[in-house]
């Protein structure tokens, strides 16, 4: 078995398990950091790709900017209302 087949799994699994901790956490603001989990490890199967232009922009375009208007959104979201 090569290592690139090791990483590729390992990627993969984060990446899977991530996304579904974006669904299954109830708490808003576990999720974004999950979703960060998620980005990274879809970057870091672009590298494997060899595609490392896809991989920084998603790392800057998802990750920086999407992520931090789902952070503001969870901001401005009252956490008396929130499920415990």
């Amino acid at each position: 078995m090569s290592w690139e087949l090791v990483f590729f799994a390992v990627f993969s699994a984060v990446m899977l398990i991530s996304a579904i901790g974006v669904v299954a956490f109830e708490n808003p603001v576990h999720s974004a950091v999950a979703l960060v989990g998620t980005f990274i490890n879809v970057a870091a199967l672009f590298v494997m790709l060899a595609a490392e232009f896809l991989a920084i922009l998603q790392v800057i375009i998802y990750t920086g900017a999407v992520l931090v208007l789902i952070l503001l959104t969870i901001m401005l979201v009252d956490p008396n209302k929130l499920p415990s």
